[in-house]
């Protein structure tokens, strides 16, 4: 337990960003989710839409460092690939 008036600060603080990156993280893996989705139904036309907004979401947390940007990309690629194959 924290004992002086910063580490309480500091502890606050932690739990804060926690819950912040947390939603984060988890609105990247429901973008993803959602487009595998789309890709596993043969739905190219809703998996290019969806990829589109996950991108969105994708570069928004990296650019909040919830997740690496080389992350970030490795993800943006194997999506857009897997949708491009759709036809």
């Amino acid at each position: 337990m924290a004992n002086s008036k910063q580490a309480i600060k500091r502890a606050k603080q932690n739990t804060e960003r926690y819950k912040l990156r947390h939603a984060q993280r988890s609105m990247v893996r429901t973008a993803v989710k959602n487009v595998r989705a789309s890709i596993d139904n043969n739905d190219p036309v809703k998996a290019k839409e969806l990829l589109k907004n996950a991108e969105k979401v994708i570069d928004s947390a990296a650019s909040k460092n919830v997740i690496h940007k080389n992350a970030a990309a490795r993800t943006k690629s194997r999506l857009s690939k897997a949708v491009k194959s759709l036809g």
